[in-house]
């Protein structure tokens, strides 16, 4: 599982659909519907969130809006309300390591797409994402 706290535009579609699918996983593992993945570490920030429900599903939200940017039809229905608004935050040296990582991805799986990205030296965070300085985060696994 990997919940990405990149903007989904750098995606390819591999990953955005990928991304997607694994977000709803993470919603069903929050809201209890399911057994398997509830303690994968990608969880945590959104379980140590005061609204982790809300949180995962404006996640989900800047996934979809990317999703009709590319002219996708994502079924927003599968999102489930979220009456207010929270933020979620992240560290430069996470955003750094996830752009290394998914650079890597993008050089072997789309050629095209790496050599658009890789100039990119300051990527943009998730729209609910605010970005602070910092180490890679606790709960990453290296």
């Amino acid at each position: 599982m990997r919940l990405w706290s990149l903007h989904p535009k750098y995606l390819d579609a591999q990953g955005l659909v990928a991304l997607w699918r694994e977000a709803l996983l993470a919603q069903a593992v929050l809201h209890g519907e399911t057994r398997g993945y509830r303690n994968h570490p990608q969880l945590d920030r959104f379980k140590n969130h005061t609204a982790p429900l809300v949180a995962i599903s404006l996640y989900l939200k800047g996934i979809h809006a990317e999703t009709v940017a590319r002219g996708y039809a994502f079924d927003k229905s599968k999102i489930k309300p979220a009456q207010e608004v929270v933020a979620l935050t992240v560290t430069t040296g996470q955003m750094q390591y996830e752009w290394e990582h998914l650079l890597a991805k993008l050089k072997v799986r789309n050629p095209a797409l790496y050599r658009k990205w890789r100039v990119t030296e300051v990527p943009e965070a998730h729209p609910m994402f605010s970005v602070r300085a910092g180490d890679i985060e606790s709960w990453e696994r290296q």
